[in-house]
């Protein structure tokens, strides 16, 4: 009799270990400590430089967020974008804060100015490039994913990689380059 009633008092307690667990987990930043980020600045204080030019500040870490979520501040100052690539685990999220944007998805043209907001799905290849003299985005990833290793790793080459290796580079970070940046 004990047997049986050792046998079912466990058998009822799995699912509320299990949930417990899930939610241990779930919640492990579920209440972080808020902060504030200076404008022209980064989250951890690094200064990235897309193209070695234009800020791209980190401003919410994936590791604020558990992975779920990394925010960026880009400000270009030439017309210029990244090449056509696909990002395989994230959606990006682009607010144009200032300027004007051409963005191409999936052979889709899309023209944005300030205020507007465009949802990148994850999958679909996509750029974009910058049509005034200097602009300025707020851009999401969710999942964070690899992004902000990426744009480190990038800031920190001392010359341009091989075709190979920036395929490579980008493989490690799960994103494929399918074609050149947009041109004026």
């Amino acid at each position: 009799m004990q047997r049986k009633q050792f046998l079912l008092s466990s058998l009822l307690a799995t699912p509320a270990i299990l949930s417990s667990r899930l939610l241990a987990q779930s919640t492990k930043n579920s209440h972080p400590t808020p902060f504030v980020v200076d404008a022209g600045k980064s989250r951890f204080g690094d200064v990235v430089k897309f193209l070695g030019v234009h800020p791209n500040d980190l401003k919410i870490s994936s590791k604020d967020t558990d992975g779920a979520l990394s925010v960026f501040e880009y400000i270009g100052l030439g017309k210029v974008g990244p090449m056509m690539h696909i990002h395989f685990k994230q959606d990006e999220i682009f607010t144009v804060i200032e300027g004007q944007y051409r963005f191409v998805v999936d052979n889709q043209v899309h023209l944005l100015g300030a205020g507007q907001t465009i949802f990148l799905p994850r999958g679909l290849p996509h750029t974009w490039i910058q049509l005034s003299d200097r602009g300025r985005l707020i851009y999401m990833l969710q999942p964070a994913g690899k992004m902000e290793e990426f744009f480190l790793y990038m800031n920190n080459l001392k010359e341009r990689p091989s075709p190979a290796e920036m395929d490579r580079i980008h493989a490690e970070h799960d994103m494929k380059v399918v074609g050149p940046p947009l041109e004026l």
